[in-house]
């Protein structure tokens, strides 16, 4: 069974931080781009960050400074760091792994991607 879980999801107020988890099984993420996509009440998917597996980093112009996306293989996890949270963060969260380099993952293309979680809800409310 090949899939990535993500956890750490919850309710914060504005200003807060969470990170999140996304956590591979049946496969090495090693060889593996992520990416984190979102969704919020009435509007469509959108990919937030992206990490290669060179290390780079990519994020969409409304969580650039806020929001750091890393990896740890030794973990075979990766993680998204949000902080100064905003009500409009507000979403389902989803990582998704994509077999490959991940050259062009600040395309954010959904069929590029080969697992995807389950999601998890982040909500930012006073």
């Amino acid at each position: 069974q090949l899939q990535v879980v993500e956890s750490g999801g919850g309710l914060v107020q504005p200003g807060g931080s969470l990170r999140l988890s996304c956590a591979a099984s049946g496969f090495i993420l090693d060889y593996y781009t992520i990416a984190w996509f979102r969704q919020a009440p009435g509007k469509e998917r959108e990919g937030v960050s992206c990490i290669s597996l060179d290390g780079t980093t990519h994020y969409i112009d409304p969580v650039k400074g806020r929001f750091t996306i890393s990896r740890d293989n030794a973990k075979n996890t990766a993680y998204l760091q949000m902080d100064s949270l905003q009500p409009e963060d507000t979403a389902v969260y989803y990582c998704a792994a994509d077999y490959g380099p991940g050259y062009y993952c600040s395309n954010y293309v959904f069929s590029d991607y080969n697992y995807w979680g389950q999601g998890t809800q982040v909500t930012v409310s006073s």
